[in-house]
């Protein structure tokens, strides 16, 4: 049997599996994007943290009880049978999605995303403590020692209050959160509270302190499916190749055209700069969330060796292949798909605002009594009995009064009046009669009416059905 030819060890070599994750230290860096990017991050918290602690009618603004499966949102209150206004907003948030990155990519991963929000926030502690990029290399990479080891707690000390602090206010938009807080403050929370708090303060600490790109690289969905979005005119993060090479070193003072070079220096700021940490050069990468770090970092190295701006920059493909200039890029960005996406999504907006504004904030629902269909009472007089499920959606105070047609002599036994606090719901029982004789024996179809005598017009007519003997 011939025997394999013998492997040449410098021809030889092992070939991974799996790529070894390396840790990225994105660079500060500071600009017009990264402005914006800061800007978002102070809002979105505001939001977010200040909203839960917002007043209104004596209650808090916002708060989704599910307890008592109420959703306040300031005036708003909103109740099980309000599902489809959740179903809208989604509906109004995927083709937000849709018509965003269509127009400009990834705008919500690179600004308001809370991946990217809470990354921004982690990695400014972590400057603040352990300093810039190059001192972060340093301290990984050296020697364990005490101040290492204080810095290095100091940092997580501060991670995991930022982290609890989220889960805390998150859960504070479920449970009344000046409640919840007492209940902190005295270690009393209830297991479920205690669980969803340390479970969001440890996904807050794990995604935005440990795993930052990798959820947007491997977990995200939407970064594989983006593409689908994407077309030759969609504003995306580009480098201008043909201006930028060749690129290569030089000095400050020197002609890049006598040397042959592009106006690219091959400083790799763009490359550090990156939260992702891939090169912008090597052309869009599905791993680009669209934050313009690198716009930034490279203006800073232009404005630097007196070059224009915008080697890299906010571009399409058919604006570098076409040599377009930035008037004309933008005029491409009213083409049919966003044309759609923006109709459907405004009709869509209008609808929903318009039924919001028009709903009557009454509910009712007719429930017959199966335990007795029907009975004969004192007189000969045909009886039946319903639950009125009566569902007040406002926060004020209402009487309502009951009426029903349907069937001659026809009449409720009983007071027809229904007083109601705030945003409560009642079961009503209603026996109505008949006279003997008025109606012949079988189903008849019958209306309740119930309708607000302090206001005007809200009023909600429900059918059912009269048994007769």
């Amino acid at each position: 049997m011939a025997q394999p030819p013998p492997v040449n060890p410098a021809e030889a070599f092992e070939q991974p599996l799996y790529e070894i994750t390396r840790k990225i230290y994105p660079r500060a860096v500071h600009g017009w994007f990264a402005g914006w990017r800061w800007t978002l991050v102070w809002f979105t918290q505001l939001v977010f943290y200040g909203s839960a602690w917002l007043e209104w009618n004596a209650r808090q603004a916002v708060l989704f009880d599910l307890a008592q499966r109420k959703f306040y949102i300031l005036g708003l209150v909103l109740w099980p049978q309000d599902f489809i206004y959740l179903a809208v907003l989604l509906i109004i948030s995927a083709l937000s999605l849709f018509l965003f990155t269509a127009v400009a990519g990834r705008l919500w991963c690179g600004y308001a995303c809370p991946q990217t929000v809470y990354t921004e926030i982690y990695l400014w502690v972590e400057r603040m403590i352990e300093g810039e990029r190059s001192r972060r290399i340093q301290l990984d990479h050296g020697p364990v020692t005490a101040r290492k080891l204080a810095l290095k707690a100091a940092k997580h000390a501060i991670w995991g209050a930022i982290g609890l602090w989220t889960g805390f206010t998150f859960v504070g938009y479920f449970t009344p959160i000046r409640e919840l807080w007492g209940e902190v403050m005295v270690l009393a929370t209830g297991p479920w509270e205690t669980f969803w708090i340390l479970f969001y303060g440890f996904a807050t600490y794990g995604n935005a302190g440990w795993m930052r790109e990798q959820v947007c690289k491997y977990m995200c969905p939407y970064a594989r499916f983006q593409s689908a979005m994407f077309d030759r005119d969609t504003l995306v993060i580009t480098y201008d190749g043909a201006r930028g090479e060749p690129r290569g070193p030089r000095s400050k003072k020197a002609d890049p055209a006598g040397l042959g070079l592009g106006a690219c220096v091959n400083c790799d700021i763009c490359v550090q700069v990156c939260p992702t940490g891939i090169d912008i050069r090597d052309g869009l990468q599905y791993e680009c969330i669209g934050c313009a770090a690198c716009v930034d970092g490279c203006n800073q190295v232009m404005d630097t060796f007196g070059y224009a701006r915008g080697l890299i920059r906010y571009s399409t493909e058919n604006a570098l292949e076409r040599h377009l200039t930035p008037r004309q890029a933008l005029a491409r960005v009213f083409r049919p798909r966003v044309l759609i996406y923006a109709a459907i999504l405004s009709v869509i907006v209008l609808a929903a605002t318009a039924s919001l504004a028009l709903r009557v904030p009454l509910k009712v629902d007719v429930i017959r009594d199966r335990a007795a269909l029907s009975r004969e009472i004192e007189g000969g007089m045909i009886e039946n009995t319903y639950r009125l499920q009566v569902m007040n959606t406002i926060e004020a105070p209402r009487r309502f009064e009951l009426r029903v047609a349907g069937l001659p002599t026809l009449a409720i036994a009983g007071d027809a009046l229904i007083e109601m606090p705030g945003a409560t719901a009642r079961m009503v029982p209603v026996r109505l009669r008949v006279q003997p004789g008025q109606a012949a024996a079988g189903s008849h179809k019958i209306e309740f009416q119930v309708l607000a005598v302090d206001a005007q017009g809200v009023s909600v007519r429900e059918r059912s059905v009269f048994i007769v003997r």
